[in-house]
């Protein structure tokens, strides 16, 4: 009889295991660019059966992507990977905090600052990377890149022409979210996953890896632009799907 009845517990267990829902994953991108910029990524997870949201932050200040982030997690009830791109990396770490649903954080080449730490500040710390000069702003105080110099400071392992759309479509950041801060930093609760990029030229390598030594996050490194998640997209989805398991 406690055979079967070991059986029937084993059984029901695993029928449980193999019911639990995946996580959704959120997506959230960053300066330059709009969620569109998943459009690599997205079918993959979704492929491998995963609900996938792309948000569209305004890029207007900190605390409004924050804000628009908070709303994409608040209209999911079950457990979320929430995944970010350079300065959406700004934007998971305060808009995960508190938010007992986030199970998992994925930083791509990402700044992963801690509470009341400005993102300008944490990057001084090391070399300015090429990018640095060629932001350009605007009248509105809104920042963009180059277009002459932006293929080679942000994409060059992406194709030419594919470069010459994304310099034409860049979405700016309004300059004062260099100065902004959190009040919490969700990473200090939340196990994070980081993707260094070591070909970066928009955030300096060498701070990625700080940012993700001082995270504790499991650290992938790939030998890409900032983009890898354009030029090496299976490799980056594989990194989600490991954080979202």
């Amino acid at each position: 009889m406690k055979y079967f009845i070991s059986i029937a517990i084993l059984a029901l267990a695993s029928a449980a295991h193999a019911a639990a829902p995946k996580p959704a994953i959120i997506l959230v991108h960053g300066a330059f660019a709009d969620a569109s910029s998943w459009s690599k990524i997205i079918p993959i997870l979704e492929h491998d059966g995963y609900s996938v949201t792309a948000v569209q932050i305004p890029l207007t200040a900190l605390a409004d992507d924050i804000a628009t982030a908070k709303r994409a997690l608040a209209s999911h009830k079950g457990p979320l990977v929430l995944v970010g791109h350079s300065y959406g990396g700004a934007v998971i770490t305060g808009a995960a905090a508190g938010n007992p649903n986030v199970k998992a954080l994925v930083y791509v080449a990402a700044f992963t600052h801690d509470a009341n730490e400005p993102l300008a500040p944490a990057g001084t710390k090391f070399p300015a990377p090429p990018l640095n000069a060629a932001l350009v702003p605007d009248s509105g105080g809104f920042l963009y890149i180059d277009r002459a110099k932006f293929r080679a400071n942000f994409c060059q392992d992406v194709p030419a022409p594919q470069a010459r759309v994304m310099a034409a479509t860049q979405k700016p950041l309004h300059g004062s979210a260099f100065a902004a801060t959190v009040p919490e930093a969700a990473w200090k609760t939340i196990p994070s996953w980081y993707i260094v990029s070591s070909n970066d030229r928009a955030i300096n390598p060498d701070l990625e890896r700080f940012y993700a030594k001082r995270a504790g996050a499991k650290t992938t490194e790939i030998a890409s632009s900032h983009v890898s998640f354009l030029s090496h997209p299976k490799e980056v989805a594989k990194v989600i799907e490991n954080a979202a398991k």
